[in-house]
């Protein structure tokens, strides 16, 4: 066997493997022998067939594996051979692989990258106070009542903060919206609905809620809003201003509960100190989670910026398609429309290679940082990762166990990513921190 290591990059390399005619003899020899053993012909006993009328009667059978074979020996000589950190098998190509001739075969992998690990124990990172103000503990329990606020009907002008049950239909350019989207009828003609007045979360249309204050039941008014340049859900109203008729039908205002006895046992607390101090609680972890996760951000973007080296296109490719599919998912379940997609494609790909590009550098240096530091991954991390799993997607545990199980690929990249979560989580342990002091508004 001659191996010839040609270097395509400093991440991707290309191997020549040639064998010479008695190897590729061999390995022919070895695959006829192995399924004359397992064949059963008719007239002779098990593994007793002549080899002539196995092959020949199992011609494409022995091809297949004879040549799946020949570049099995070719992979693993080079591997013996060239000693390479192989990430990704980018190529293979066997070329003529016959019995009673030699074999080259040209097999192309990205390799991991060498670099020397920047100083990662120590850096820098920021976080927020824990502390919340009387303010912010007031406010939690003001949206506890409005949790469980009642509305009643009002007769009087519509005020912020009331719901309006209202009819209405939108026209631009004096042609029927409901015509220019007909399966989108929410955004043409709806004969009820409701709107928070001057809420803080927008109704379906674009301000809307900021033109009904001063309304009553019965009255009609003609309103124009504006969509959003950006408007995905109906790309022809992107940018353009609509006429609304609306009718008013109720008014109703909110009925915020008392802060007496039931409010507090509906809320799990004895009095109203005792609810301020379980909401101040809640919000100091709600600080501390925000707070870990800020920093996970910090040490890897620091990390990132500390070292440079070649990335391995293959595994950019994979990142840039996860990237794609995370990104399309999450907006199909906003509603964008799949000709969105199609539209914005160029610039989707060119921001989701970035993005990948960046992770994969970071995984590349947490791997490192994980070898380096001997961390690894033991059964209650396995474990633990199946228990959040199984709550995330409502799955039995059983399940999710036996699919790790029989698939070798999925195991290791739950591993994987378990590892690279545990060199984050270690390199935060080890950062420096400091608390930023909020500024006075």
């Amino acid at each position: 066997m001659n191996i010839q290591l040609n270097s395509v990059s400093d991440t991707r390399k290309s191997l020549v493997v040639s064998l010479d005619k008695g190897e590729v003899d061999a390995e022919h020899q070895a695959v006829v022998a192995e399924i004359t053993q397992q064949v059963r012909l008719p007239g002779f006993r098990p593994g007793k067939a002549p080899a002539a009328m196995v092959a020949k009667r199992f011609g494409k059978e022995i091809a297949e594996e004879f040549k799946q074979k020949v570049v099995s020996k070719a992979y693993r000589g080079a591997m013996d051979e060239k000693k390479l950190d192989v990430l990704n098998i980018v190529n293979v190509e066997p070329g003529q692989v016959e019995p009673g001739l030699s074999a080259a075969i040209t097999i192309t992998v990205d390799v991991r990258p060498e670099f020397k690990l920047p100083e990662y124990a120590g850096l820098p990172t920021e976080v927020a106070s824990t502390d919340s103000s009387d303010a912010e503990v007031d406010q939690v329990i003001e949206g506890l009542r409005a949790e469980r606020a009642e509305f009643k009907v009002a007769d009087r002008p519509a005020a912020k903060g009331d719901y309006v049950k209202l009819s209405y239909e939108g026209s631009v350019d004096g042609k029927a919206i409901a015509e220019l989207a007909p399966d989108k009828g929410i955004y043409g003609k709806v004969p009820q609905t409701w709107e928070e007045v001057e809420g803080a979360h927008e109704g379906v249309i674009p301000g809307l809620g900021k033109q009904l204050a001063g309304l009553k039941a019965g009255e009609k008014k003609s309103v124009t809003v504006t969509f959003p340049a950006d408007f995905a859900a109906i790309p022809a109203l992107a940018g353009k201003a609509a006429t609304y008729a609306v009718e008013v039908l109720e008014v109703r205002e909110r009925a915020l509960p008392p802060l007496d006895e039931a409010f507090f046992k509906a809320n799990r607390a004895e009095n109203l100190d005792a609810l301020k101090a379980s909401v101040r609680n809640n919000l100091k972890l709600q600080k501390e989670y925000q707070n870990r996760s800020e920093q996970r951000r910090q040490v890897t973007e620091a990390l990132a910026s500390k070292v440079e080296f070649q990335v391995p296109e293959s595994l950019v490719e994979n990142e840039t398609q996860s990237v794609l599919r995370q990104f399309i998912e999450e907006n199909m379940r906003r509603g964008v429309p799949q000709e969105q997609f199609e539209k914005d494609k160029k610039e989707l790909f060119e921001n989701a290679r970035k993005a990948a590009m960046k992770r994969v550098k970071v995984q590349l240096v947490l791997a490192k940082i994980a070898e380096a530091e001997k961390i690894s991954v033991d059964e209650k991390d396995i474990d633990a990762f199946v228990y959040r799993e199984a709550m995330r997607t409502q799955q039995k545990p059983d399940k999710l166990v036996k699919a790790l199980t029989t698939d070798r690929e999925q195991l290791r990249a739950v591993q994987q990513s378990i590892i690279f979560d545990k060199a984050v989580d270690f390199l935060v342990s080890k950062a420096k921190v400091s608390t930023i002091t909020p500024k006075a508004s």
